[in-house]
């Protein structure tokens, strides 16, 4: 994997802005690490598995959360390669080319869709299995939430990638201005929410809050970014309003879910958002010397490695948590689980379980990385319509978000398994015109 990664990042043109990738990786290891340290299990003094929240036993590592809770970064990205990808589709479309929209935007679905079918299907499969032999449900029911929490991100990325092509225009033609009109509706969001009491409208700030990110990157494209002092002005100002609004104010400290006070992210707040100002200061201000580390070869390779199997080690690392803590506990009675979650002697032993966790993952990332780089054409050849397009990505969406929010565990039926919430993001691609694997056709409709 080495050297084929390594012939890749030899390959790379140039231009490329290397400090892309970078922080597409960088990103996703935060995720993974901080998922790892904030979930814990432990044994009580009478022999019982515990469940324990890090940030519950220890509050201080709520401040954690400002490092580790990096969705922000990756929206910031996704602006930049989104506004890249679809800008050079335009340039290299027909005038007369129709669906040039709707074949750009499948192959990002596949991009995403692909990858995560493997996991929600052994899920599927285990939840079943583990009904029919007995487990208590709810056992069940916590393993599934646990390991296909990463889920939520894909439905509300797919989302504001749809919208690339209106925002990339808006960017164009208003600037800043097609940024900043999403802070008074996040705002507006928030107090509706939390000072007038309206129910489910917060939903609507997983779009203003990210759309907002989103558009930072389209700014950072077209070099908005490349005096180091306005990135760092972003910066503090950014870290300065979340300051105030949390450690002075009404919003928590954490930027994650978090016991005695509403979560941050689930849905976003305004202080996410203030987060993610933040962050993306700091990384556009880091730019500079980031590109010249990456000139490096060996870090090159390294970060060409982790981008292509990026998917798979964001979707499987609780997979590979939740597996080495069943075998642990079923195995070996919960040895090396006696420390709770914050102290000493479970800090001190955070290294050996995180090399647990890492070796649990590769044999997931050697089966199902593959399924990263599964393109080829749609079936038959044939160019999907619009139609059948949106209602894909819709069932797509859907049935991710159920699959985060509500579990495909289910505790009344008799298969173990909400089968609709499975079946959506398949139903879905399948509406789309995936086969096996796909590639975006380039005749008109």
């Amino acid at each position: 994997m080495w050297s084929k990664a390594r012939e890749l990042a030899q390959m790379a043109p140039p231009e490329r802005n290397r400090w892309v990738d970078f922080l597409r990786a960088i990103s996703i290891l935060a995720v993974v690490f901080g998922h790892w340290l904030m979930a814990g299990l432990y044994v009580d003094d009478a022999g019982a598995l515990q469940r324990a929240d890090l940030l519950t036993t220890q509050p201080w590592t709520q401040w954690l959360t400002w490092a580790f809770q990096v969705m922000p970064v990756f929206f910031l990205v996704g602006g930049y390669s989104n506004g890249v990808s679809w800008d050079a589709t335009l340039r290299k479309a027909a005038p007369d080319q129709v669906g040039v929209y709707r074949d750009w935007f499948a192959s990002r679905v596949q991009r995403l869709i692909v990858p995560t079918f493997p996991v929600l299907l052994l899920w599927a499969a285990l939840a079943v299995v583990m009904t029919q032999v007995g487990l208590d449900r709810t056992q069940i029911r916590d393993a599934t939430e646990a390991a296909l929490i990463p889920v939520w991100f894909l439905a509300v990325y797919l989302v504001v990638t749809a919208c690339t092509p209106l925002t990339y225009r808006a960017w164009k033609r208003f600037g800043w201005l097609s940024c900043a009109i999403y802070i008074p509706l996040a705002m507006a969001v928030d107090w509706l929410t939390f000072a007038a009491g309206v129910e489910y409208l917060n939903f609507t700030n997983f779009l203003w809050v990210f759309l907002a990110i989103h558009q930072l990157g389209f700014a950072w494209r077209e070099g908005r970014f490349e005096k180091q002092w306005f990135a760092l002005a972003w910066f503090v100002i950014g870290l300065a309003v979340l300051i105030s609004i949390t450690v002075y104010g009404f919003y928590p400290v954490s930027m994650v879910s978090a016991p005695g006070g509403f979560s941050n992210s689930l849905p976003p707040t305004l202080a996410l958002f203030a987060l993610g100002v933040a962050q993306s200061g700091l990384v556009l201000a880091l730019e500079p010397l980031g590109r010249k580390m990456l000139d490096n070869l060996n870090i090159w390779t390294a970060t060409v490695l982790m981008n292509g199997m990026i998917m798979t080690v964001y979707l499987w690392h609780l997979t590979a948590f939740v597996l080495v803590m069943t075998i642990v506990w079923l195995a070996f009675g919960g040895a090396g689980l006696n420390s709770v979650p914050g102290s000493g002697d479970w800090w001190l032993s955070r290294p050996l379980w995180l090399g647990i966790y890492i070796l649990a993952l590769l044999p997931m990332i050697a089966i199902f990385a593959k399924h990263e780089r599964s393109f080829g054409p749609i079936r038959g050849g044939r160019t999907v319509p619009k139609v059948r397009v949106v209602l894909g990505v819709l069932m797509i969406c859907a049935g991710l978000a159920a699959t985060a929010a509500i579990t495909i565990a289910s505790p009344e039926s008799l298969s173990g398994i909400r089968l609709w919430v499975v079946a959506l993001p398949f139903v879905g691609a399948a509406l789309m015109g995936f086969g096996p694997i796909y590639r975006p056709s380039n005749k008109g409709a």
